[in-house]
């Protein structure tokens, strides 16, 4: 019965590892659009007078996505932190798993 429970504890963390990866590669993803923008939005405040107001508008949009990219490392780093736990629990199970697999006799 170990096995059993073993072999589904095992699919079941890899199946969690699979998607923590997968939002670690959707935050990494955010984060350089994020970029993207935020170069774009310098860019583009680059010929205009430093006191006029679409200048300020662009500054406080550059000041957003500073606030957002600040949100999507701290949730990198929950993943990062989830996916790590994950990891080590898996090698756990993989441990139990052989442990039992070589206890049983036919």
């Amino acid at each position: 019965m170990g096995l059993l429970t073993a072999s589904m504890r095992m699919a079941y963390l890899n199946s969690t590892k699979l998607d923590l990866e997968y939002k670690i590669q959707l935050v990494s993803q955010a984060k350089v659009d994020l970029s993207t923008q935020s170069m774009e939005l310098v860019n583009a405040g680059t010929d205009l007078d430093p006191n006029s107001p679409v200048v300020k508008q662009l500054e406080a949009r550059k000041e957003r996505l500073h606030m957002l990219e600040k949100k999507l490392d701290q949730q990198m780093l929950q993943y990062q932190s989830r996916l790590a736990l994950v990891e080590n629990e898996f090698k756990s199970a993989q441990k139990m798993f052989q442990s039992n697999a070589s206890s049983v006799t036919y």
